[in-house]
């Protein structure tokens, strides 16, 4: 928790309590289904709250925004940022039913209200957000192709509508075709620990 609380400082005393919840709560579900990785379950605040946070780095989303997490898994970027932004309403979605299932579960116990969960394909979800999330997923281009027509019209955040997601490695061919749209972050600009030297954040209007 504390390496929440030295980048989100200004967390409220019910958000504290939300983010605390969620150790016990994924190593629970995490020993009967598998939603992240055996390994990586120890640093759950680092690699998966915290990386998920960096979207609220990018953009901080107005009361109201409507916003859709497409491949969640157990809940991320998703239930992070559902915490972080208690007035906007969040959509989870996921082909795989086990995984939304703990998604679900681990919201309900911490009493976050602003979310729903969809077992489904993106493709097949025609609903409109303001804006896409998501978190090493596809490739950007499959991506864009299947989320472009969920995109509202209706702006009121301080970036146009589109897709914010979180990447690692080497994204220059990825992202080429859309040079002149996109915006890159360095996560690690923000992040002083060693796991977020090769994690990236794209933004794409859409």
């Amino acid at each position: 928790m504390d390496i929440i609380l030295k980048y989100f400082p200004e967390l409220t005393g019910r958000q504290k309590e939300q983010y605390a919840a969620l150790d016990g709560l994924y190593h629970d579900w995490n020993s009967k289904i598998n939603v992240i990785s055996r390994k990586d379950i120890d640093n759950l605040y680092e690699h998966h709250v915290l990386h998920s946070l960096a979207i609220a780095k990018i953009l901080r989303f107005k009361p109201g925004t409507t916003v859709v997490d497409v491949g969640t898994g157990g809940g991320f970027p998703g239930i992070p940022l559902a915490i972080m932004f208690p007035e906007a309403h969040f959509t989870l979605i996921d082909s795989t039913g086990k995984k939304v299932r703990v998604a679900q579960e681990v919201a309900s116990a911490i009493g976050l209200t602003n979310c729903e969960f969809l077992h489904a394909r993106m493709e097949e979800v025609k609903e409109k957000y303001e804006f896409v999330v998501s978190r090493a997923v596809m490739p950007l281009d499959d991506l864009v192709r299947i989320v472009r027509k969920n995109i509202a019209d209706k702006q009121k955040n301080a970036l146009p509508n589109g897709l914010i997601c979180l990447k690692g490695g080497e994204l220059r061919g990825e992202i080429e075709k859309y040079r002149k749209i996109a915006s890159l972050y360095e996560l690690s600009e923000w992040y002083k620990e060693e796991y977020f030297e090769t994690k990236k954040g794209v933004y794409l209007p859409l």
